[in-house]
């Protein structure tokens, strides 16, 4: 299954659609956004994706304990959630200039909606599709939303059991969502490979009959590179201009060179599938004559019996096959044999 998503194919055999997520790597500089789309362009990306909130859209500015970070291992660890998301938020202005942008150098662009009112500001600006976020994976009402919108929806399934993620899709599906893709995705930050589990992307093509991709918070590109040979048809990764320029999301997001590094490997992934095939291409063919085959190593005599002394299997392969040796030994010399001579029946008294 595929489908269409601005100027690309997305789906089941279709080369890698590679998202790079901005996300709020722009530290609230439009300049260094416009910047981020440039890298990401110059990378060779399909895509472009912000996340549309504001810190009212998506939390409360409540003072009690709910709204901290608790998570001895978060990156946030201590934010009060409404200040992070401050922070973090794409201005909405800056939306269509940033899309604008992305469009022109040739990139889809597009966002991930968090409420309702994101829907609607999105469609202003006529996305081509919509990502759903793994924590808003089971709002139903956004879900319903953005499926209405009869546009193509890709959904990241962290933090969702099976029976959430088929919920979800029902909900999806029942509201006029056709074109869909879920991502396998393990919503920590920074996720280790030992926690992503890219065995499930099969599992879940099966399961829920809709192309898989993987949206990836490991570091490095190896994770999102393996998931392509599980069937990945997406991959979503972080992107920032270098890391240590800092960010909400910067300690687990791409580098230019690294996001290059995907966009090339992930494609030389998906090349090297091709089908289930033991036959000789004819490029291989070629190289028949760099197989060991049986040679005369010694000279002989009319008549002289050939030993273990006289017959080595050595490159190239045009003597007789190596499994003939033991047939070989004993036999007589059929005429006179110069060292360096393949093996044939010709050479040898079969009588």
């Amino acid at each position: 299954m595929s489908f269409n998503i601005g100027n690309a194919v997305v789906g089941e055999g279709c080369k890698p659609f590679i998202i790079a997520e901005m996300s709020g790597n722009h530290n609230q500089s439009l300049d260094r956004a416009l910047a981020i789309v440039d890298a990401a362009a110059a990378a060779g990306v399909q895509a472009l994706k912000l996340q549309t909130y504001t810190a009212d859209t998506i939390t409360f500015n409540g003072d009690n304990e709910a709204f901290q970070i608790n998570d001895k291992d978060s990156l946030w660890k201590g934010q009060h959630l409404y200040q992070l998301y401050q922070l973090a938020y794409t201005p909405w202005e800056w939306h269509r200039p940033i899309f604008e942008y992305a469009r022109k150098k040739g990139m889809v662009a597009f966002s991930s909606p968090f409420d309702e009112t994101a829907v609607d500001f999105l469609e202003e600006l006529d996305v081509p599709c919509y990502k759903i976020a793994s924590f808003e994976n089971t709002d139903h009402i956004l879900l319903k939303k953005v499926a209405r919108t009869g546009k193509p929806v890709i959904m990241s399934t962290g933090v969702a059991t099976i029976a959430d993620i088929q919920e979800s899709l029902e909900v999806l599906r029942s509201n006029g969502a056709t074109n869909i893709v879920l991502l396998k995705c393990t919503s920590t930050y920074p996720a280790s490979p030992e926690s992503t589990n890219i065995l499930t992307i099969p599992h879940m093509r099966e399961l829920y009959k809709c192309p898989i991709g993987l949206s990836d918070h490991t570091m490095g590109i190896g994770v999102s590179v393996a998931s392509v040979a599980l069937g990945a048809c997406v991959i979503e990764k972080h992107f920032t201009l270098s890391r240590a320029d800092g960010g909400v999301d910067s300690a687990f997001s791409l580098e230019p060179q690294e996001l290059t590094a995907l966009v090339t490997e992930s494609e030389r992934a998906f090349l090297s599938l091709g089908s289930v095939n033991y036959n000789l291409s004819e490029k291989e063919k070629k190289s028949l004559q760099f197989k060991r085959s049986l040679f005369f190593v010694k000279d002989l005599a009319e008549g002289e019996t050939i030993t273990t002394e006289h017959v080595r299997s050595i490159r190239p392969g045009i003597g007789l096959h190596t499994r003939e040796f033991d047939s070989v030994i004993g036999k007589k010399a059929a005429t006179n044999i110069k060292a360096g001579s393949p093996v044939s029946w010709t050479t040898l008294v079969t009588m």
